[in-house]
């Protein structure tokens, strides 16, 4: 069965957790954000340890480490019956988070929209990061020289996967908003699917 998703996507800071937490809450629709997936394993895991060395470095985790967690969460999330697929649009935020992952992905994702939440100014996304790093506690968040790299894998390695969806799916949104206008538009394309 291939699930009928809403990606939510941008550069680090954008406010793609902001949005997805959002969106969440809406009857029939399940966010799921897989850097929140990560941060809540455990060090004495072995995926665990795999993504505090990534994730320290402002590197991405190898793409057969994330999805098989993805579809682990998923399953997880199905069994439980937090996640509905025949009824629920899957709102995902930090996956795929590259062409071969959003590939890897094909069999299990009827994409139906691609909200790419921008940010022209990278300073700003920068000050969002710090912020975040202050009050969610987010150890990713905390050094300028991880900062700025996550923000270089984002332009190299992410970036492109725009791309493999294509313009017909691909929305772009204006992320500078107050995060009530990014909804709205959000809101107003989603209306419309």
């Amino acid at each position: 069965m291939k699930y009928r998703t809403i990606l939510l996507f941008g550069a680090p800071g954008a406010g793609k957790g902001t949005q997805g937490k959002i969106l969440g809450t809406i009857p029939a629709f399940f966010h799921c954000a897989c850097g929140d997936v990560f941060r809540n394993l455990t060090i004495d895991s072995k995926l665990g340890r795999t993504f505090v060395e990534f994730s320290s470095q402002g590197k991405l985790v190898p793409d057969e480490y994330t999805i098989l967690l993805w579809r682990q969460n998923i399953e997880g999330s199905t069994q439980t019956g937090r996640f509905q697929p025949e009824r629920d649009t899957l709102v995902l935020d930090g996956i795929p988070r590259s062409r071969h992952q959003a590939e890897m992905l094909s069999d299990a994702l009827n994409v139906q929209a691609v909200f790419n939440l921008t940010c022209p100014v990278m300073e700003k996304l920068v000050e969002r990061l710090q912020r975040r790093a202050l009050r969610d506690n987010r150890l990713d968040d905390v050094n300028l020289e991880v900062i700025r790299n996550r923000l270089a894998v984002y332009e190299n390695e992410t970036k492109p996967v725009l791309d493999f969806y294509g313009p017909k799916l691909v929305h772009e949104i204006d992320a500078t908003q107050s995060p009530i206008k990014v909804l709205r538009d959000i809101l107003d394309i989603v209306a419309e699917i």
